[in-house]
C-alpha cells in the first residue's frame, strides 16, 4: 500500500501533505485523557503488521490494522499511523519522506471515517457491535485502496490498470482486517472495556438532575 518515491507529481505530493497536516492537527489534539499509551500501542502494531509481506498473484499484501487504530484513536489515529510510517521510511525505506504526507493521509483518513461512522455500533456485546467492527476493518482498507489509487490515477492516467490490480489485490485482506477487528472488540470489551467507552451514548444534560431544595 505504500507508495514509493518518484512515482507522483508534486501537485499531489502537496496537496496529500496539506491533508495529512490537518488531520495531525486534528489529531494530536485528540491524545489526551491517557489516550497517548493506546495510540503508541496500536502506532507499533501498525508498524510491524505492515512490514510483513505476503506474496500474491504478480505483487504482494500485508496488514494495515487501520480499522482497530481508527475504531479505538479516531482522530489521534492520525499521529499513530505518521509515526509508523516515519519510521518506516527512516528505518527501512518504505515508501518515502517526501510521499510520507500522502501514505499518511491515504492509511489513516478512511479508518477515521469509520471510527465516527459506527462507533455508535460499538458499546455493547451485540452482533451489531461485532458488525461495526468487522466493517471498520474491511472498510478502512479498502478506502485506502480508492484513496491510493486516485492518488496513482491523479498523477498519471498510466496509473488506472495499477490502480485496479491493487484494490483487487487487497480484497482477501479487507476481510481479514474484518475479521481481525471483530475479534479484537469482543477481546477488549471482556479485559478492558475501558478503551470502548467512547462508543457508550453520553447522557445529555437533561437526564442531571438539579439539587432540590428541602423544606
Amino acid at each position: 500500500m505504500h507508495i514509493s518515491e518518484g512515482v507522483l507529481s508534486p501537485e499531489v505530493l502537496a496537496c496529500g501533505a496539506a491533508l495529512a497536516a490537518c488531520g495531525l492537527a486534528m489529531g494530536l489534539r485528540g491524545l489526551k485523557d491517557g489516550r497517548l499509551m493506546t495510540a503508541g500501542l496500536l502506532s507499533a502494531a501498525f508498524f510491524v503488521g505492515s512490514l510483513v509481506h505476503v506474496p500474491l498473484g504478480p505483487g504482494n499484501v500485508h496488514l494495515l490494522l487501520g480499522g482497530i487504530t481508527g475504531m479505538l484513536l479516531g482522530w489521534a489515529a492520525f499521529p499513530a499511523i505518521f509515526a509508523a510510517l516515519l519510521l518506516q521510511a527512516v528505518l527501512f525505506q518504505f515508501g518515502g519522506l517526501t510521499v510520507l504526507g500522502v501514505n499518511t493521509f491515504t492509511m489513516a483518513l478512511p479508518p477515521v471515517l469509520c471510527h465516527y461512522a459506527f462507533r455508535s455500533w460499538l458499546g455493547s456485546n451485540t452482533f451489531r457491535s461485532r458488525l461495526g467492527a468487522f466493517l471498520c476493518g474491511f472498510l478502512s482498507v479498502a478506502g485506502s485502496c480508492v484513496l491510493t489509487a486516485a492518488a496513482l490515477a491523479c498523477t498519471d492516467e498510466g496509473f488506472i490498470p495499477s490502480a485496479g490490480i491493487l484494490l483487487a489485490a487487497h480484497v482477501p485482506v479487507m476481510v481479514i482486517e474484518g475479521l481481525i477487528s471483530a475479534f479484537l472488540l469482543i477481546f477488549l470489551a471482556k479485559v478492558r472495556p475501558e478503551l470502548l467507552d467512547f462508543a457508550k451514548p453520553k447522557a445529555p444534560l437533561s437526564a442531571v438532575s438539579a439539587p432540590t431544595d428541602r423544606a
